[in-house]
């Protein structure tokens, strides 16, 4: 139980799907004549299944990894660092990159990302040994780091009316739990179809994909060329936010007061710490402290963080709970989820005009308090193997993706809202770094609780807390 839940950790990062954005009318430059937003629409489809095949990758190791770790004969610090590796990359480098993308230009990095990315992901499943995976699965989460804000940068250029980028950003919001959600699902099938190797073959088919429909769809964003790289504070801000996640990690094999937290957790506090300090003294910060001072920001990137860190745990949980407590087959543990995923599209198609109606804050608010529903009935319910699903587990699987799509679209709308565009790929970078620490942070705070149901109570309990400061806000 120990050893699967530590290689899960990392690998379930989620966050809600929301409404499809209209485009607006542009002129088709393939035909010479005006056409109402096709290549809008392609651009941010494209941008779209980019972003869900990045928080793919990163959940769709979650049920084959006991296999890779039977194949290669793999002890329990092995198959914790194999599951951290590309979240450990992909937070700890985005600061960098959105930065990145800012100075280059967004459809730049985007491709550079996306050779890094789909090269890692070719090599992944041709791995003899185990060193290979791992420094295939960094090297994915290098390519993810770039990627992620290269396309939010995109996306602003894409949509460069406020309103119009705001609905974008509603949908935008919903775009990682779909992808986990599709890691998680369809991780179990492939894996019982073919092997764990088969499971590379989604990011390596997108990123080919996207770098041959690139050129086409998307447009050229200008490089900011009057800006800094600030490589100080971008050496701080990898080093301290990946050791103290590497750190966090490894709360699940070894106690909080053992050498291997505290070592790497208390390094990355200190460096974190430095970077905070030297962003104040640089003239172009990599992360200007005026951009969390807004006080609709911060609140969306804190219900981005818990609304991840929440649909990752129950994830974890309740999938180690089908399987070893009530003794079903991947296959069928995968199945579990299928109303889950129905529930989230489902309240996605409402985000976008809910939020137009009613404002991101209450929406967000709103939703938060609804996943904190879902959370207190599967804390309840969920982990008695003697109800059963349809009354223990069902209830709860629909109430916090509808609510969890609710408050990531809303939230994805006030952590961009005003962002100008020359800070598009530092928004991205930002919200990216949000929704991937969330889930380490809160889900090694959980388990230090007690027991699974006290995990999920106590997250409904940090849900209803944060909804009741949110839906004040407009």
């Amino acid at each position: 139980m120990q050893a699967t839940r530590a290689t899960t950790k990392t690998t379930a990062t989620a966050a809600p799907a929301a409404p499809a954005a209209p485009a607006a009318r542009e002129h088709d430059g393939a035909t010479g004549h005006d056409r109402p937003g096709t290549r809008t629409r392609g651009g941010f489809l494209l941008l779209g299944g980019v972003q869900m095949t990045l928080i793919f990758t990163l959940a769709s190791l979650a049920v084959p990894l006991p296999r890779i770790g039977a194949e290669f004969r793999l002890d329990r610090a092995d198959l914790i660092l194999l599951s951290a590796a590309y979240g450990l990359t992909f937070a700890g480098l985005l600061l960098l990159g959105g930065r990145l993308a800012d100075r280059f230009g967004g459809r730049r990095t985007l491709t550079a990302g996306l050779l890094v990315f789909g090269t890692a992901s070719a090599l992944a499943p041709l791995a003899p040994g185990y060193e290979a995976l791992l420094a295939a699965r960094f090297g994915q989460g290098v390519g993810a780091a770039l990627v992620a804000p290269a396309a939010m940068a995109v996306l602003r250029a894409l949509f460069p009316a406020p309103a119009a980028y705001g609905r974008a950003m509603a949908t935008w919001g919903g775009l990682s739990v779909l992808g986990a959600t599709a890691g998680n699902l369809l991780s179990g099938v492939i894996a019982a179809a073919s092997s764990w190797r088969g499971t590379f073959a989604v990011p390596v088919a997108v990123t080919l994909a996207a770098l041959l429909l690139a050129p086409r769809l998307l447009p050229a964003t200008p490089p900011g060329t009057d800006r800094s790289l600030d490589l100080p504070g971008a050496l701080l801000a990898t080093a301290g936010i990946t050791l103290a996640s590497f750190g966090l990690v490894l709360t699940d094999a070894h106690s909080w007061g053992s050498a291997p937290v505290l070592v790497p957790l208390l390094t990355g506090l200190a460096l974190l710490a430095a970077f905070a300090v030297v962003e104040r003294r640089t003239a172009d910060p990599l992360l200007p402290p005026d951009f969390l001072r807004d006080g609709r920001r911060a609140l969306g990137l804190a219900a981005i963080g818990l609304t991840a860190a929440g649909t990752a745990t129950v994830f974890i949980l309740l999938s180690l709970a089908l399987q070893e407590g009530r003794g079903w087959s991947a296959l069928l543990t995968s199945a579990a989820f299928v109303p889950f995923a129905v529930a989230l599209l489902g309240a996605g198609r409402l985000a976008g005009p809910l939020i137009g109606r009613y404002g991101p804050g209450r929406v967000t608010g709103a939703g938060l308090g609804t996943a904190a529903a879902g959370l207190g009935l599967l804390a309840a319910t969920g982990f008695d193997g003697s109800v059963p699903y349809a009354y223990g587990l069902l209830p709860g699987l629909l109430l916090l993706p509808a609510g969890g799509a609710l408050s990531f679209a809303g939230a994805a709308v006030l952590a961009t809202e005003g962002v100008p565009a020359h800070r598009a790929g530092l928004a991205g970078g930002v919200l990216n770094t949000a929704m991937e620490l969330g889930p380490t942070v809160l889900f090694a705070a959980l388990l230090t609780l007690g027991g699974d149901a006290v995990s999920l109570a106590a997250a409904a309990v940090l849900f209803t807390a944060l909804a009741a400061t949110t839906i004040r806000t407009k």
